[in-house]
This record gives structure tokens, C-alpha cells and sequence, in this order.
């Protein structure tokens, strides 16, 4: 007897066996399979149990959250982990306003929340508003400039349509259903308001239960999450659990903003749609801007989704463990975070217990404000809430280390139609794509042997490729004045050689005008001041490095100017350039400029007569 075995789920190998099992048979001995109409049947019941296994194995897909490729089941099985997806995100700017009037006698000019102005990024016009009521005083000649209710000058202005929604509760013993049918509402800007009536001019505030740190009976909060569609629905309590629940009869309006996304980030320059009337008289607005529209983005990505769900279900809305500190933080503040590095204090160099260190990786244009304002409310939202006590939160900044590859391959002519020259430039997109998408993040890891594996995927004309990586730091001295300087790098040092520099600087002016460099002497860790002309040594221990802390040293040096740029860079060379993890607040790039590829012709069918 045929077997037909389970995991034989296409349609033409399920059609075979059946054939091969009637063919068994002495009822079907010699029968001719494919000239009878008991063909058909065959191609019935083919069909019928390749569909039943197809439908099978995409069910228990969809039943694990790994193996989910609908967004909707990945988001439901989020929502079981505790994790609610990012819905699209608005794009802030910053500006300021004024207004150049003739009239003096007007004390306070007070625009409201929602002035809209409007700004172009490739040829698209975006809509952009003030989400608070901002006012300015008289400066006594006409001259109006305004600030917000904090005081700041700095006003922040957000991309996309606010849109109100209203809902009348009905009874209890009905299912209630919310459902906001706009798949670009930004759920950071959901404002909901409860009224007693659907005339009553007073209201109760509901807060989203992801900003409240605490829950009691008397508690106002509001649960949204996306439905499968792809729309968004407000859930509210039942009035047992997590606080009030709205009554029958009530009115519930939810003020949102529906936005474009990251299609409205780095506009610079804005314009406002309206006038304002200052004593019956219109003038218009004066906008200047701070900084550039950012912090837009869509909707968060399935496989965003899989990656930060399974990391904020074992932080458990607590902040105990560093991963703890990077789970929640990404996922409330990811719409201007792109990355972020969390480390104990006993991690640290130097050890500083009693502290969590946070470094913060923010996106494209997002201005100092907002960067500032971002670590306060890490602080306050999550560290002050959800942090072991007496355990301070301390951000430091990330530290770029750009590698300076060199990169060498044999090219075979006969393999391939393109030329020398296209194949360096093959090369070269390739590893600038390799550390667009594999570093530039924390932890990331360069592998030398990765990326050659890349290379030499990319045809089979390149042969025989390697590479040789340096780490550099760059340093912005202060100028004309004699002072001490630490450079690290997040890998060790090479030991001195004999033969060759370990470390090799830039060159600057130093010691009245004469061009020179720093490089270690050789043999020794002692860094040296050379004329770069003559290779003099004008000061004869300018520091030293450390090859297993991977330090640099400066010891007493007067840097007059910098040639060439605003920075001199520190080339040096790793113990081991197979391998260079960062940690902690490292970030590996690549400095193309001093980087290099290049290829030798190597004819592997040329035969040479003996």
C-alpha cells in the first residue's frame, strides 16, 4: 500500500500518490490514469487536499506571532504581549512668530491653538498648526513676539488635520464600539473628552493608559489599538476595572490628528495661511524657522513589530535592567529615537554605581529643543515612575568611530561584460550599503569577513578580496591653547611596531604656523609632534596610548589651527580589524572620503606556454 506522506502538500506530488495508490490496487491493475475520466476525480481531490493543507499551514503561521504575515494577527499578538503598535507619527517644527505693527496701545495679542501654516517638501504642500494658544506682549513700538504658555519663544507647529469625532454612549448591556476610520491618525495626539449630555458644555478628560503610571477606582483612562482593518478603536473601562467607565446617554468626543507621516519631515521654511487683527487692522505673520520639520514616520513595521514586542513584554512596565531601560523608551519616544544604548553604572568607564547610563541616537533635524525636552520626559514619564529608587538616570551622547577600509580584489575580464572601473564602484555602493544597513546603530558588530562575503557575491569576476579596516575619532581642539585631550576607541590597540604607526593624525598648525601631525613613535606608545614637511619632531612626547583601553592620551598640546576642516582625526589600527564590536554608546560609520577600493586584473583562462 502507497503511503502518502503528510508533508507532500503540492498539488501535483498529492495527484502522483494517489495515482501510485490506485495503481496498487488489483482493481486498477494496468488502468490507464490519464486517458479516463477518473482523471478528473483525481484532480478533485488533489486540489481539495492541497487547498485543506494550504489553509492549514497558514492558519498555525498566523497563530505564533514569529510566523505571522498579516499585520493584523501580528498586531493582536502585540496587543497579548502587553505591546501596542506605533500608529503614523506626525512631523514637528519649531518656529518663531512676530508681528510688525503700527499699534501701540494694544497690550497682548493672543493667536489660538490650531493657526495652520503650510510648508512644501518635493513639491507637496503640507498643513502645519499650533496644537496651543500662543501669545505676545507689546514691546511698546508695535512689535509683537510670541511665546508659548511655558514662555518659550521656540513654538512648536505639527503636521496634518486635526478631526473630531463624536460618539453618544449606549446602554450598558450593548457592546460599545469606537472605531475611528482614519489609518493615518497619530495616536500621541488623541485628546478624549467625556460629557454628561450631548448639550452639556462641561467635560471630563480621559488619559491614555499608556501615559498613567498609576490606576484607582476614580481613574479616567482610554485604551486604543488598531483594528485588523487597519482603523483604530478607543476602548474605556466597564467600570469595574481600570477606573470610570462612561454612562449611557453620555457624549464622547476624541480630538485627534491625521497626519502624513515622515512624507512631511525636513521642511525649512513655512508660511502662515491667515491673517491676525491687531484693533480691526490685519497684518500678517512673521514666521522664522528654528528647525526643520522631523519626528514624522509611519505606521510601525511588521517586522519592527516582531523585534520590540517580545523586548517590552519582559520589561513589564518596569525599569530594573538595562534592556528594561531600552524597551521602554523605545517605544514611547520612537518617533524622534532612532536608537538607544542603556548600560549599568558598574558597566561603565569609569565605574559609577548608583547610575543607569543612556545614550540617545535622535533622528534626522531633530533640534536641540526637542532633544532636551525628550530626556526630561525620559526622566520624568518613565525613569522617576518606573525606575529602582535612588538609581539616577544619566544620558551621554553617542560616539561616532568611523572605519577606514581599504579594500583590494583580483578582477577576471573574461567573467564579465563590465570594466574595471565599474566593478571599484560596484564595490564601493556595496560596502556603503553594507554599514547604511548593518551599523550605524548600537551593538552593531562589523564582521571584515561579512562584508568580503558581499563583495565577492557580487560577481563572479571578483576574486581573491580583502580588506584592511583602521578606527578613526575625531577631535574638535580649542584653538591657541595648551591643553589635555582623551580620545577613545571602542576596540583594543594595536601594540607598537617597529615598521609601521599605530596611531596617525590629521594634520593641523602648531608651533607658530608649521604644518604637522601626531603619530606614536615607533616601538613605542609615546605620541610625538611631527612637521609634516620635514618629519622633524618639534614636541617629543605629546601624550601616549593605551592599547588595551584603547586611549589616546594628549598631554600639554597647543593646536593653533586645523588644516583642511573643522576636526582633526585620529587614524588607528585594531588589534583585530576581523572583528569590532562597540559598546555601549559607540556607533561605527564609514568615513568614505579616506576610504579605497581597488582592483587588479587577474585572467584566469589565459594559458602561458612553458
Amino acid at each position: 500500500m502507497a503511503i502518502i506522506r503528510s508533508s507532500d502538500l503540492d498539488f501535483d506530488t498529492i495527484k502522483t500518490n494517489l495515482k501510485t495508490y490506485f495503481q496498487k490496487q488489483s482493481e486498477f491493475n494496468g488502468y490507464n490514469f490519464e486517458g479516463a475520466g477518473l482523471s478528473n476525480i483525481l484532480d478533485v481531490l488533489a486540489y481539495n487536499t492541497h487547498l485543506n493543507g494550504l489553509i492549514a499551514n497558514l492558519a498555525i503561521n498566523e497563530s505564533f506571532l514569529n510566523s505571522s504575515q498579516l499585520r493584523s494577527s501580528v498586531v493582536s499578538h502585540a496587543e497579548n504581549l502587553g505591546y501596542s503598535p506605533k500608529s503614523k507619527t506626525a512631523a514637528e517644527a519649531t518656529v518663531n512668530l512676530s508681528l510688525d505693527t503700527t499699534d501701540t496701545a494694544t497690550a497682548v495679542v493672543t493667536i489660538d491653538k490650531f493657526a495652520t501654516f503650510t510648508g512644501v517638501a518635493e513639491g507637496v504642500t503640507f498643513t502645519f498648526q499650533t496644537l496651543e494658544d500662543v501669545s505676545a506682549v507689546n514691546d511698546g513700538a508695535g512689535n509683537f513676539s510670541f511665546q508659548t504658555g511655558a514662555g518659550s519663544t521656540s513654538i512648536p507647529i505639527t503636521e496634518g488635520s486635526v478631526i473630531t469625532k463624536t460618539f453618544i454612549v449606549g446602554e450598558t448591556t450593548e457592546d460599545q464600539v469606537y472605531v475611528i476610520p482614519d489609518p493615518n491618525l497619530d495616536t500621541k495626539t488623541l485628546a478624549v473628552e467625556v460629557f454628561d449630555t450631548v448639550t452639556s458644555s462641561t467635560s471630563n478628560t480621559h488619559n491614555n493608559i499608556n501615559d498613567s503610571v498609576r490606576i484607582d477606582a476614580d481613574s479616567r483612562v482610554f485604551i486604543v489599538r488598531e483594528t485588523p482593518n487597519g482603523f483604530f478603536e478607543v476602548l474605556f473601562s466597564d467600570g469595574k476595572v481600570l477606573g470610570k467607565a462612561p454612562e449611557a446617554g453620555n457624549k464622547i468626543e476624541i480630538k485627534y490628528i491625521s497626519s502624513n507621516g515622515a512624507d512631511a519631515n525636513d521642511i525649512s521654511t513655512f508660511e502662515a495661511e491667515s491673517v491676525v487683527s491687531v484693533s480691526g487692522v490685519n497684518y500678517s505673520l512673521a514666521v522664522t524657522t528654528v528647525s526643520n520639520s522631523a519626528g514624522g514616520s509611519d505606521k510601525e513595521t511588521i517586522q519592527s513589530i516582531k523585534f520590540n514586542a517580545p523586548n517590552n513584554f519582559t520589561s513589564q512596565q518596569r525599569m530594573v535592567t538595562s534592556e528594561d531601560y531600552t524597551a521602554l523608551i523605545s517605544e514611547r519616544f520612537s518617533s524622534v529615537i532612532d536608537d538607544v544604548a542603556a548600560w549599568g553604572g558598574e558597566d561603565n568607564i569609569p565605574k559609577e554605581f548608583g547610575k543607569v547610563f543612556v545614550s540617545l541616537k535622535f533622528k534626522d533635524n531633530i533640534s536641540d529643543s526637542v532633544q532636551s525636552n525628550t530626556k526630561s520626559k525620559i526622566v520624568s514619564e518613565l525613569s522617576d515612575n518606573l525606575a529602582i529608587m535612588s538609581i539616577d538616570t544619566e544620558f551621554t551622547d553617542p560616539i561616532d568611530t568611523f572605519l577606514e577600509t581599504t579594500t583590494t580584489f583580483n578582477f577576471d575580464p573574461d567573467q564579465t561584460s563590465s570594466s574595471l572601473e565599474n566593478m571599484q564602484s560596484l564595490v564601493d555602493t556595496a560596502i556603503a550599503d553594507h554599514f547604511t544597513n548593518k551599523l550605524n546603530r548600537f551593538d552593531s558588530v562589523f564582521r571584515k569577513s561579512v562584508l568580503l562575503t558581499t563583495i565577492d557575491g557580487l560577481s563572479p569576476a571578483i576574486l581573491d578580496s580583502g580588506m584592511t579596516v583602521k578606527m578613526q575619532r575625531r577631535l574638535s581642539p580649542t584653538l591657541n591653547t595648551v591643553k589635555n585631550y582623551t580620545i577613545t576607541y571602542p576596540s583594543v590597540l594595536a601594540e607598537p611596531d617597529d615598521v609601521n604607526v599605530i596611531i596617525q593624525s590629521t594634520r593641523f598648525l602648531f608651533s607658530g604656523g608649521v604644518e604637522c601631525v601626531i603619530k606614536n613613535k615607533l616601538g613605542s606608545n609615546i605620541l610625538q609632534v611631527f612637521n609634516n614637511a620635514t618629519q622633524d619632531i618639534l614636541q617629543d612626547n605629546a601624550g601616549t596610548y593605551d592599547t588595551f583601553t584603547g586611549t589616546i592620551s594628549l598631554v600639554g598640546v597647543n593646536i593653533e589651527s586645523i588644516v583642511g576642516g573643522d576636526t582633526i582625526k585620529f587614524t588607528a589600527v585594531p588589534l583585530n580589524d576581523d572583528t569590532i564590536r562597540p559598546l555601549r554608546q559607540y556607533v561605527l560609520q564609514h568615513d568614505a572620503t579616506v576610504s579605497a577600493s581597488a582592483g587588479t586584473q587577474d585572467f584566469q583562462n589565459t594559458k602561458t606556454t612553458i
